[in-house]
């Protein structure tokens, strides 16, 4: 049976649920990355295990919470969502983000064990750099032609849809909301959590400087770190969403376990 996506049932509208067969016994929280929205991750449920639940997060300001503000703060966004999480901590929850969703991955750790004395079973993040060491690119102050132009540089994830008016208009301004989010992202002395961190990154993502991702090792107090690489560009994990996946699965085997107090 294929996996059911339902919203906002149970969920509110930040998260989009992905329901399989079986009684979940983790969840997987998904962050998008700028620009990006739930869609991202609409595949995930038939390559994880029948186990697990997904949550993908719905960011405001796109798709059916268009009307909605978009967030421009980093902690307002960690805020909220680690609001609409204090709702599902009945079981053990990893996090994924990816570009931008890693960090807000990371803000929301961070929270939760400050604020409920939950650890993530882990963080996975991909294609970002450390927050004390991502690099401004200035992107949020440019035209809307220099925006777009900086995006396609990272990868081709449907910039198509920029050519057309009509979607340009509704796309752009969570594009530069979010950008604006994540380069006035930038904490001196970011805080460890106790998850163990996996780093992913493309092989050809030249946005991502090998030592400025290695940087997340010192985010964890675990002790367990690990970086892994698949040939591609920013987005690879979209055509390499069956490695990724994979590799994901063996990492969730691992921590299908109870929550660990902060």
């Amino acid at each position: 049976m294929s996996p059911a996506a339902t919203a906002p049932a149970g969920t509110g509208p930040w998260f989009r649920r992905y329901r399989k067969t079986s009684p979940p016994r983790l969840r997987l929280v998904c962050f998008p990355h700028a620009g990006g929205t739930a869609q991202l991750f609409h595949g995930w449920p038939a390559l994880l295990p029948s186990d697990v639940e997904l949550l993908a997060v719905r960011y405001p300001g796109r798709q059916d919470r268009l009307a909605e503000p978009c967030v421009e703060s980093m902690s307002e966004l960690a805020d909220r969502v680690t609001d609409a999480l204090a709702d599902h901590l009945d079981l053990p929850l990893v996090l994924f983000g990816h570009s931008m969703g890693s960090s807000v991955a990371y803000e929301v750790a961070t929270r939760l064990e400050a604020r409920h004395g939950i650890s993530p079973a882990r963080l996975l993040v991909s294609g970002r750099a450390a927050p004390h060491h991502a690099r401004r690119t200035g992107l949020h102050d440019m035209d809307d032609d220099a925006l777009i132009a900086g995006i396609r540089t990272l990868g081709d994830l449907g910039s198509e849809a920029f050519d057309i008016p009509e979607l340009r208009e509704l796309l752009l301004p969570p594009l530069r909301a979010d950008y604006r989010l994540i380069e006035s992202y930038r904490p001196a002395a970011p805080v460890p959590v106790r998850s163990p961190i996996t780093a992913y990154v493309g092989t050809e993502d030249h946005g991502c400087v090998r030592e400025d991702v290695m940087a997340w090792a010192g985010l964890t107090t675990s002790g367990e770190f690990s970086l892994r690489a698949f040939d591609g560009d920013h987005f690879y994990l979209v055509p390499r969403e069956g490695e990724l996946l994979a590799d994901v699965t063996e990492r969730l085997e691992q921590d299908g376990r109870s929550p660990a107090p902060a």
